[in-house]
């Protein structure tokens, strides 16, 4: 039986790289996965008693997935866009939760609603006609990938055909027209229609990248509040513009780091979900303060308040899809067999990290500090070299604090080890263009008070 990740691949990705095949094989699956997960969904719903899942309500579960069976007749890839859609995973992950307790919450009948709407929208983008009606929550109807309507919470009614959605409210307000795009978007004249916003592709002949300020389930789970992001936040005209502005130059700017930075953004990337700035942020570098993340259920997305400028928000792609990546790797192949429990110092986070967390940052920050490097020794403005080569000398310090850890454990699989020695090969290939003395000094007196102050905090927890 052969391996789900032939060496060759295991060892492009443990230097924070993969061609568009091996990215491929993760990608598939994560797809496979989620379809597995939906179904799980509706095989629990329909074994749960009525008292969880009443008679109607299982009723229309079922309907909603006989529709999205019929838009799936229609156009099989406009249906995949919506049930693979980053942000259908939280849900999906939260509905089973509710489904498998032993006393679900008052939110699961409103969780179980949202396959109506997630059925909806991928009619509506398959071009199948529908009338139906869903249900708006806290002042918002939400249909995955094309946008929302403000309204009062309660019954709505919609009806599709011919590439036009017409929305009926209660209350006698006016219907709202929605006409739906060729690109998939969907737009309205009316201001009670909340588009998303889709940001151009990362490469010609891939598909846009959705700026998904809308979704309910875009900040569901504990995990956001654990990494210290700021929540989710919905994003005006004027920051669409800034967001669209800062995007413009994204391609160029990957391209800096490799050929293979602008292959995993175009074939990982799905969906970009705006965070607020984090809470306390000031001036640093050329702008704000900044946060960004991704989630594990959530395969696809990156999570980020707005980058101060388009270098940092392709570092911060370059930094959120290795997380990505190495999540759906260890999904695949297992890496180690360490526990979770939080013992480890890593120069990034203050708090003591578990085996895994510490082998994931240390693969985010050497993909960073490859990224920075590149950009430095490609840097015409002297400003731009030396923030460049500041980024890049600390990233390279905080790896190279942690790499002993992940190279001497005994708890590593055969593909973890390839994939850790792959690691050290390129944290060596990074010494053949150092940084300026300067910057050299400055991060390793960075990384060493960061280490006092973790010892002081953390007491007798040792690496």
């Amino acid at each position: 039986m052969s391996p789900p990740l032939p060496d060759h691949m295991l060892r492009q990705l443990g230097r924070t790289e993969g061609d568009a095949d091996t990215l491929g094989i993760l990608v598939r699956d994560q797809d496979t996965r989620r379809l597995l997960l939906l179904r799980a969904l509706l095989d629990a719903a329909g074994a749960a008693p009525a008292t969880v899942v009443p008679p109607r309500a299982l009723d229309r579960l079922r309907q909603d997935w006989a529709l999205l069976e019929t838009a799936e007749c229609a156009d099989r890839a406009a249906v995949r866009t919506v049930l693979l859609h980053p942000l259908t995973g939280p849900w999906a992950q939260r509905c089973l939760r509710g489904l498998s307790g032993t006393a679900p919450g008052p939110e699961l009948p409103v969780d179980l609603d949202h396959l109506s709407v997630l059925a909806a929208a991928a009619a509506i983008r398959a071009g199948v006609a529908v009338t139906t009606r869903l249900t708006a929550h806290d002042g918002l109807l939400s249909l995955p990938t094309l946008g929302a309507l403000r309204t009062a919470s309660g019954p709505v009614g919609i009806s599709f055909a011919e590439g036009e959605l017409t929305v009926r409210e209660a209350g006698g307000r006016p219907p709202l027209t929605v006409r739906a795009q060729q690109d998939g978007t969907a737009c309205s004249a009316d201001p009670r229609w909340l588009p998303v916003l889709a940001l151009s592709a990362v490469l010609p002949g891939t598909g846009p990248i959705p700026l998904d300020d809308v979704d309910p389930y875009r900040t569901e789970g504990p995990g956001i509040r654990r990494q210290g992001l700021s929540a989710a936040t919905h994003i005006d005209d004027h920051e669409r513009k800034a967001w669209a502005d800062s995007w413009s130059g994204i391609e160029p700017l990957l391209r800096i780091g490799g050929e293979h930075r602008l292959t995993e953004a175009a074939v990982l990337l799905r969906c970009l979900v705006p965070l607020g700035p984090p809470p306390g942020s000031g001036p640093i570098g050329e702008g704000a303060a900044h946060c960004s993340g991704t989630r594990r259920e959530a395969f696809g997305a990156v999570l980020s308040s707005k980058p101060p400028t388009s270098a940092y928000f392709a570092s911060t792609l370059v930094h959120e899809l290795q997380h990505t990546k190495l999540a759906a790797l260890s999904t695949l192949v297992r890496l180690h067999h360490h526990d979770a429990t939080p013992r480890h110092f890593a120069p990034w986070r203050t708090d003591p990290r578990p085996f895994d967390g510490l082998l994931q940052g240390a693969y985010a920050h050497i993909a960073l500090a490859d990224y920075w490097q590149r950009f430095a020794l490609g840097a015409r403005r002297v400003t731009h070299r030396d923030l460049a080569w500041a980024e890049h000398a600390r990233c390279r310090e905080q790896v190279g604090a942690v790499l002993p850890v992940l190279a001497g454990s005994a708890a590593l699989t055969r593909e973890g080890r390839v994939l850790v020695d792959e690691m050290i090969t390129l944290y060596h290939r990074l010494d053949d263009c150092p940084p300026p003395t300067g910057h050299l000094a400055r991060a390793e007196a960075y990384v060493a008070t960061a280490k006092v102050i973790w010892q002081q905090r953390n007491g007798s927890r040792r690496q």
